[in-house]
């Protein structure tokens, strides 16, 4: 399997950054590791492998990104609105440096499925959700939606656009993201095993937001032995990936 490794210093960041690029062609697949994770989670973790098949054949070609989690969600001893500008600043990363260079490598003129596991989860859908003209579909698999466990009561203008429960629950039934949402697809995962009860609890309350805004989302909760974990995590890519390809293959 063809491998490169690319980096770059930030200037949204002013911090060095890389991801790691896997095979040659397909749908561009922009995946963001866990809690704190480096580029390389995913080959670490195996989820590059479980999905080989699908970067051999050029159906997709996959972009694993790291983080900068323990300077925002995950940094607890931290001045708020710091953390909060820090996330805003990934994300600003992400839509400007990152999603120009996956078009520029990527040859098949498509728009990129976005995906995450646990933390990551969080940073797909936020993507998603705030920027669907930019991406084809969403796999979030055991991510914690509700920004209070990361931050108690605070909020300000950062946080809150980094906060899908809150946006979505604001946004008017005549937002023309609605529409868009309901034109791509959109997977929510989460197992109701070991470490998985705050993401159960956190999924219903999103689904709650996508049945009143009229918004079509696969949400789906996977059993009581599902853990919290990559082995869970490989077995849900293999399931849920072939959903989001459908019949594209082979692509330029």
């Amino acid at each position: 399997m063809k491998q490169e490794l690319y980096t770059w210093h930030s200037k949204q960041l002013d911090k060095d950054m890389s991801l790691f690029v896997y095979g040659k062609k397909g749908i561009p697949l922009l995946a963001f590791p866990s809690e704190n994770g480096s580029a390389n989670d995913w080959e670490e973790h195996g989820m590059v492998e479980a999905i080989e098949e699908f970067i051999e054949k050029g159906r997709v070609q996959l972009f694993t990104v790291n983080t900068v989690d323990s300077e925002s969600w995950f940094c607890e001893n931290g001045i708020n609105p710091w953390r909060t500008s820090r996330q805003e600043a990934y994300y600003n990363c992400i839509i400007e440096e990152v999603l120009p260079y996956i078009h520029k490598k990527n040859k098949s003129k498509t728009m990129p499925i976005v995906a995450g596991v646990g933390m990551g989860a969080n940073h797909a859908a936020i993507i998603f959700l705030r920027r669907p003209d930019l991406f084809q579909s969403l796999m979030a698999l055991s991510g914690i939606y509700d920004v209070r466990y990361f931050f108690d009561d605070y909020m300000d203008s950062n946080l809150y656009d980094n906060a899908p429960e809150r946006f979505l629950e604001n946004m008017p039934p005549d937002h023309a993201y609605i529409e868009l949402y309901n034109k791509r697809k959109m997977i929510f995962c989460v197992g109701q095993g070991y470490q998985e009860f705050d993401g159960v609890k956190t999924l219903k309350s999103l689904e709650r937001i996508f049945i009143t805004k009229s918004i079509d989302a696969w949400c789906d909760y996977w059993g009581y032995d599902v853990s919290h974990d990559w082995y869970w995590w490989k077995e849900q890519i293999q399931y849920f990936l072939p959903e989001l390809l459908g019949d594209n293959d082979n692509l330029d």
